[in-house]
């Protein structure tokens, strides 16, 4: 079976895509584990993620219901977006990503 390439994308005021990013091998799965600072960042990334052929993303919970469908329509429904729910978010000064990045 083909390895899985899997992105975990999470969202905080200070996190930059090109510093804040790993990827985690195991034999199953490639994981790339990305930070971006907003919305339109997590847009464009979504977008990368796509070209280099990862095959869903899950986003984490401080993303609220807006910012999901803007990551979903970035990569125009080609692949899965999952999310991690949270209504508000402890890391976010209990706020959903919604009243802090749109």
């Amino acid at each position: 079976m083909e390895k899985l390439k899997a992105a975990f994308m999470f969202i905080a005021p200070e996190a930059d895509p090109k510093k804040h990013k790993t990827i985690i091998s195991t034999p199953e799965v490639e994981l790339h584990v990305v930070g971006v600072k907003s919305y339109d960042e997590a847009c464009k990334v979504a977008k990368e993620l796509v070209n280099q052929e990862i095959a869903a993303i899950e986003l984490c919970g401080g993303f609220g219901n807006a910012g999901v469908a803007k990551v979903s329509e970035a990569v125009e429904r080609k692949i899965p977006i999952g999310v991690v729910r949270f209504d508000i978010h402890p890391g976010l000064d209990n706020k959903s990503g919604d009243k802090l990045f749109i």
